[in-house]
C-alpha cells in the first residue's frame, strides 16, 4: 500500500454539550481517517468547556501550523446568567456554594452595567481553569479545596449586551471579547455588579475571528456524510490566516524557500507591500534599507498557498512556516 494522503485544512464544528474540546478533536480525526487518508495530526483553536456548545474550529495536518492566528482572535458568545446562586465552577456544572436575593433589575440598570464592562478591564482567572501555578493546574488545587492567589489579567470587551428574559432570575448575555476572557467570570462579575450572585446556565460560542457558527457542522451531521463529503467540509490550509498581504514567488524561489533559504525579493515588492511594511501613515522609498518587517503569505504564480515568511522592507524574505504537500 502506498503512502497515505495527509488530511490538511480547517473544519468548523458545532460542539455539542457534554464533550470536551479534545474529545471533539478525536472524533473529527476518526471521521476523517480512511485506508487512504492520515488524519492523526489535529488540534482546536481554543477550548470550550464541556457544558458549552458552539463554534470549535479544528485544524488538521498542515493547517495546525497556523492555528495560533485563531487562538489569538476575538471570540463571540451568547450566554444565560442565572442570578441568585453562585457555584464553585461558575457554571451549571458546579455545586451551589452561596445564594443571595435578586433585586429588581431595570433595563436602565443593564445599560449601566454594560457600559461599566465595555472596553479594557481586568479579570481574575477562575480556580476551575487549566492555567498553571507552580507547575500545577488551577483546577487541581480547586479540587483539593485549595484557593491560590491569581493575578488579574487585562482583557477587552469589544461588544456586549444584556437583556432581561421571561425568567426573573435569568439574563441573556451577548459578548465579543479578546482572547483569555473567561465568560464564566464575566457572568459572576455582572451578577455582583447587580448586587447579587450568579453563574452561567448556558454558553454558546458564535464566532471565532472571521469564522461564524452558521458555517459549522455538527458531529452527527458529519458522521452521516460519506468520507468524500466529509473531506469537502474542510476549508483551506490557510483559512486561519487573515489580514496578511501576499507575495507571489516563482518556482525557483519556491524551491529555495522550501529548503529554508532566504531570498532577496526587493524587485517583487508591490506598492501595497511597501506601504504595509512601512505603515500606512509613512512614505518610505523602496530604496530605503529599513529593517521594518512583518509576516506575509507566500503564494505561487498559480495562487497556491506555500506558507508564511518574514519580509523586510529592504527585500529580505525569510521563510517561517512552509507547508509540506
Amino acid at each position: 500500500m502506498g503512502q497515505k494522503s495527509k488530511v490538511s485544512g480547517v473544519i468548523l464544528i458545532d460542539k455539542p454539550k457534554g464533550l470536551t474540546s479534545q474529545q471533539v478533536v478525536s472524533k473529527v480525526k476518526y471521521l476523517l481517517k480512511s485506508p487512504l487518508h492520515d488524519s492523526k495530526k489535529a488540534g482546536h483553536t481554543g477550548t470550550l468547556d464541556p457544558m458549552a456548545t458552539g463554534l470549535l474550529p479544528v485544524c488538521l495536518g498542515e493547517a495546525t501550523k497556523f492555528s495560533h492566528y485563531q487562538l489569538d482572535a476575538d471570540k463571540s458568545y451568547q450566554a444565560t446568567i442565572k442570578l441568585g446562586v453562585q457555584t464553585d465552577t461558575g457554571d451549571a456544572d458546579g455545586q451551589s456554594i452561596a445564594e443571595q436575593e435578586i433585586p429588581n433589575i431595570s433595563i436602565e440598570d443593564l445599560k449601566q452595567i454594560t457600559a461599566q464592562f465595555l472596553g479594557n478591564i481586568k479579570q481574575t482567572p477562575p480556580m476551575y481553569s487549566a492555567l498553571k501555578k507552580e507547575g500545577k493546574k488551577l483546577y487541581e488545587y480547586a479540587r483539593a479545596g485549595i484557593e491560590v492567589e491569581r493575578e488579574a489579567r487585562p482583557i477587552t470587551i469589544k461588544e456586549m449586551s444584556l437583556q432581561l428574559t421571561a425568567l426573573k432570575d435569568e439574563l441573556l448575555l451577548n459578548v465579543t471579547c479578546t482572547k483569555g476572557t473567561y465568560v464564566r467570570v464575566l457572568g459572576e462579575d455582572i451578577a455582583l455588579a447587580l448586587h447579587t450572585l450568579g453563574h452561567l446556565n448556558s454558553l454558546r460560542r458564535t464566532q471565532v475571528g472571521h469564522f461564524l457558527i452558521a458555517e459549522a457542522i455538527s458531529l452527527n451531521e458529519l458522521e452521516r456524510l460519506t468520507h468524500e463529503q466529509r473531506l469537502a467540509q474542510l476549508q483551506p490550509i490557510d483559512a486561519c490566516v487573515t489580514g496578511l498581504p501576499a507575495l507571489t514567488v516563482f518556482e525557483n524561489q519556491r524551491q529555495r524557500l522550501m529548503m529554508g533559504q532566504r531570498l532577496n525579493v526587493k524587485e517583487q515588492l508591490s506598492d501595497e507591500l511597501v506601504e504595509y511594511l512601512s505603515g500606512a501613515d509613512k512614505t518610505i522609498d523602496k530604496d530605503l534599507n529599513a529593517q521594518q518587517s512583518c509576516d506575509i503569505k507566500i503564494i505561487t504564480t498559480e495562487g497556491d498557498f506555500l506558507g508564511l515568511g518574514e519580509l523586510e522592507l529592504n527585500g529580505r524574505l525569510q521563510p517561517k512556516k512552509m507547508i509540506q504537500r
